[in-house]
């Protein structure tokens, strides 16, 4: 029989299988990774049991969930987690506290035939450990912060090194006014614990130095991590340069072409309509700074692409707004971001220079 384990670090970096019995409010509220939730009570459950506790006691209350799981709610959930016992032998379960929740279920379990470990300290302890892997990490690493004019290509060179973070992977997210994903971002937590887990990967592969994009504080709805964003704000930077050329025919790329197959993707036949609908909606995002006289222009500009986009399938006429954006608002603000931060940056470059440098960097440690 398996132990027990409070080993986290070996759990994560092993992409352990694990068993969430926590109700499914818990879950959604925050989780690791590829973990399945298979909970002992639902939502409703769990509440009257808490009510129960605060009115009538420990005692009272544990009476109550045993009540409230039992016959067939505990035969079929009893069968779920035999299933997944038998699909992840070499896994484990956990509650929130590693108490009282995780016994029963790791008890359930023996009482079917199968012994099955359990995470001591449960998911309160795992997550203190994620926090706590991050606040080491930007005590005891280096890091360097990517910066660039919009368009530029930061998130491909980040692509192309071993010792990068991409925040806005983690957080499902471009970063920008128009950096909506067709698909959702993680609950705060899940953006944290998947950071924190990332971190922990490459430091087990002894990574000490860290490039990040420079973002500002959040990402779309994700907080950069306090420490982490302050440490941002002094880190040295390395400037991404490239024409405007190709910096339009990369967000033609990006937030045209590529998103709009992304709502097909998941959408169907509604996806092209969704995707105009997202990007007008960006642009609206920024009313206020662009002005009126600006924002009606380009969003004209917008809407006859789209709509020759959805006509034709031609997507040259979007340059006409990704150009004027570029000349009259994105520009001009990281020019002066530029400018604020020159005395950081320790060099520029196109991609391949950028991408040679921070590999270089790298290596020297």
């Amino acid at each position: 029989m398996r132990e027990d384990s409070s080993d986290y670090r070996a759990l994560f970096l092993g992409e352990v299988a694990m068993m969430d019995a926590r109700a499914p409010v818990e879950f959604d509220k925050g989780a690791f990774p590829g973990v399945h939730n298979l909970p002992l009570m639902d939502d409703l459950e769990r509440q009257k049991v808490g009510t129960c506790y605060k009115q009538h006691g420990q005692e009272a209350a544990i009476e109550l969930g045993y009540r409230l799981v039992s016959g067939e709610i505990k035969a079929r959930r009893v069968e779920a987690w035999v299933a997944f016992a038998k699909a992840n032998p070499e896994g484990y379960l956990y509650c929130f506290r590693g108490g009282l929740r995780s016994q029963t279920v790791q008890r359930w379990l023996r009482e079917a035939g199968v012994e099955y470990p359990r995470v001591l300290g449960g998911y309160k302890a795992m997550r203190s450990f994620l926090l706590d892997t991050l606040e080491q990490a930007v005590e005891q690493c280096q890091f360097v912060v990517l910066g660039g004019m919009t368009g530029t290509g930061k998130t491909d060179v980040l692509a192309q090194l071993s010792n990068a973070l991409d925040l806005e992977g983690h957080a499902n997210h471009r970063g920008s006014s128009f950096g909506k994903r067709a698909t959702g971002q993680p609950a705060q937590i899940d953006f944290e614990n998947s950071l924190a887990i990332d971190v922990l990967k490459k430091r087990a592969a002894g990574i000490e130095q860290f490039v990040l994009e420079d973002e500002s504080r959040l990402v779309g709805s994700c907080n950069v991590p306090l420490s982490l964003h302050q440490g941002m704000q002094a880190y040295p930077l390395v400037w991404l340069e490239d024409s405007f050329q190709n910096r339009v025919k990369r967000i033609l790329r990006d937030y045209v072409v590529d998103l709009c197959a992304d709502f097909v993707g998941l959408y169907g036949e509604r996806g092209e309509a969704l995707f105009a609908e997202r990007l007008l909606q960006s642009l609206d995002r920024i009313h206020k700074r662009l002005g009126g006289e600006r924002h009606q222009r380009l969003q004209g500009l917008m809407q006859a692409a789209l709509e020759e986009q959805r006509r034709y399938g031609l997507v040259d006429l979007h340059r006409g707004w990704i150009e004027g954006l570029l000349h009259e608002y994105y520009d001009p603000m990281y020019a002066y971001q530029r400018e604020s931060k020159a005395a950081r940056i320790e060099f520029a470059g196109d991609q391949a220079a950028v991408v040679d440098y921070l590999r270089d960097r790298l290596a020297r440690g």
